[in-house]
């Protein structure tokens, strides 16, 4: 039972991680760049995270082609 505890634990600890490390860097190069080439206006660190969960879903490949 604790180990799964520990499992469970250990994703959403990862999950964090990963946002951190893929939002802040999506927020700063979006409000660098975007405001300025194209008009779009400055977003948060959390809409940050969503941009980088709905391109991750959008464009994520998983085709397996089967070579026969």
């Amino acid at each position: 039972m604790t180990q799964k505890i520990h499992d469970i634990l250990m994703i959403v600890g990862l999950l964090i991680l990963a946002c951190l490390l893929f939002g802040l860097p999506l927020q700063i190069l979006w409000n660098w760049l975007m405001p300025t080439i194209f008009n779009l206006p400055y977003i948060t660190f959390w809409q940050a995270c969503g941009l980088q969960l709905m391109a991750a879903l959008i464009f994520k490949s998983n085709v397996n082609i089967n070579k026969d």
